[in-house]
């Protein structure tokens, strides 16, 4: 009982933690996060689109991924900045640097958002002009690789990713499309027709290869209407591969989002990335790929230094709760913690760092200690949000 409620307690004080709803996180600095405005269009009709940057250490050049955002319920313009965490941190430890633009009307991005109504393949060739945006500006950056760029996009940024490769837009060597498509349920509309017309004429002209990943229990797009689009899709001779990879969790439509996705996502991706030259092997660590280390036995709260009797009693209680997790702690005694979910040890590191103006780092991950000596540690960032 003593246990189940010590647990409870962990839980409540860990929820009162969380950011406020719309709060900004602070930058990733393990991804060196940064956020710009762009330009898209000209003349009167420019506007500035919020996008993220991510980059591996170093100058470059870098090879470049373009990520494509999905499209939430609701106002566009609520919907919050796409971060993409996921999947950047895969490719950021391959040495490529990441751009998310956010679209026109989405987010603090200018602009309102372009609707086709029924016209699906229509606003897929808009929302693409952002894309086109998106690569104008990277190619002009000295830090970009601009003859070695993939452009991927999940649901709604799915469909933007595809309707941009019909354009067969220089520099792009291979498009990745995870559960793409617009679903328009409005009267009269007959969306699932018009979204297998709008993969027909976009696979008539491209001539990017492409991976499509969709899921058994996709809530938007179910098996039988991929395999339509699919087959309409390739009807030209377009190089696409369809990854049916059944059911996901308890929606498949979110797939790309999750850490428990890569395995089903990376493999393809990799062979897809080695056939075309581009790396494949990991050459950053990050956070949450620490090595393991000798400092202590992962369930010897008394070696975690500088921890009061309370915090090394939520130590304890942070050893019983399920993977993944992570624990952090700064010289001033704060602490952090996360588990289950996505991006546990940036979850830990911001909770930690919230209560500490020392730096905070990550003691433990999942079931290893990878905490170093201070005596050691003299220099390392590479386990801290600062």
């Amino acid at each position: 009982m003593k246990k189940q409620i010590s647990i409870a307690v962990l839980v409540a004080f860990c929820m009162c933690l969380a950011p406020a709803f719309g709060a900004e996180l602070p930058r990733n600095q393990g991804l060196r996060e940064e956020v710009v405005m762009i330009p898209s269009g000209t003349g009167i009709f420019s506007v500035n689109l919020e996008t993220t940057i991510y980059r591996p250490p170093g100058d470059g050049p870098f090879p470049l991924l373009i990520m494509n955002h999905g499209k939430a319920p609701g106002i566009p313009a609520f919907q919050p900045r796409d971060r993409g965490i996921s999947i950047s941190n895969e490719f950021v430890r391959r040495g490529y640097a990441v751009i998310i633009p956010m679209r026109k009307g989405f987010s603090k991005s200018g602009g309102l958002y372009v609707d086709g109504g029924c016209n699906i393949g229509g606003n897929g060739d808009a929302q693409a002009d952002d894309v086109q945006a998106a690569l104008d500006y990277a190619i002009r950056q000295p830090w970009v690789d601009k003859d070695n760029v993939i452009i991927m996009g999940q649901s709604h940024g799915g469909l933007t990713t595809m309707a941009f490769g019909a354009r067969n837009p220089l520099h792009v060597k291979a498009l990745l499309n995870f559960a793409g498509g617009l679903r328009y349920d409005m009267l009269g509309c007959g969306w699932k027709l018009a979204l297998i017309d709008a993969f027909e004429r976009y696979g008539r002209t491209t001539h990017i290869p492409s991976l499509w990943f969709y899921g058994e229990n996709d809530s938007y797009f179910n098996p039988e209407l991929v395999r339509k689009m699919h087959e309409a899709y390739i009807r030209s001779g377009a190089d696409a591969r369809l990854i049916a990879y059944g059911p996901f969790k308890n929606d498949a439509h979110g797939m790309s989002g999750s850490r428990d996705g890569v395995a089903i996502w990376w493999p393809e991706t990799e062979a897809l990335l080695k056939r075309l030259g581009l790396p494949t092997e990991k050459t950053v660590v990050l956070a949450d790929e620490l090595p393991k280390t000798d400092f202590a036995k992962l369930e010897d709260s008394a070696a975690v230094p500088y921890l009061n009797q309370k915090n090394r009693e939520h130590y304890e209680v942070f050893l019983k709760l399920a993977l993944p997790r992570a624990f952090a702690i700064s010289s001033s005694g704060a602490t952090g913690w996360a588990w289950t979910g996505e991006n546990t040890t940036e979850r830990a590191l911001l909770q930690c760092q919230k209560y500490s103006k020392d730096t905070c780092r990550l003691y433990a991950i999942d079931q290893n200690v990878v905490w170093i000596d201070d005596k050691e540690n003299k220099g390392d960032k590479s386990a801290a949000l600062h």
